[in-house]
């Protein structure tokens, strides 16, 4: 069992020092997280919380939960 991991650890390994063009697209890979993730969350998936008191979090979140389990109940 030890000897099948560490076969298909050094086969991973060994491909990826041998790589030519998967360097370059592992980087394009990584700028592209970095875009979706980082970027177009911050102008698509504000926080909606973000600058409200506590009260005012606590009314929020009661809506939200009272207009979904209604919502839910007219469905069924």
């Amino acid at each position: 069992m030890i000897n099948r991991v560490k076969a298909i650890w050094n086969f991973y390994i060994e491909g990826f020092r041998e790589m030519t063009w998967g360097r370059q697209l592992w980087w394009l890979i990584l700028l592209k997280v970095v875009i979706l993730f980082v970027l177009l969350r911050g102008f698509f998936f504000r926080p909606t919380l973000a600058g409200k008191s506590e009260e005012q979090r606590i009314e929020y979140i009661g809506e939200q939960l009272t207009k979904n389990q209604t919502n839910n109940l007219n469905q069924n």
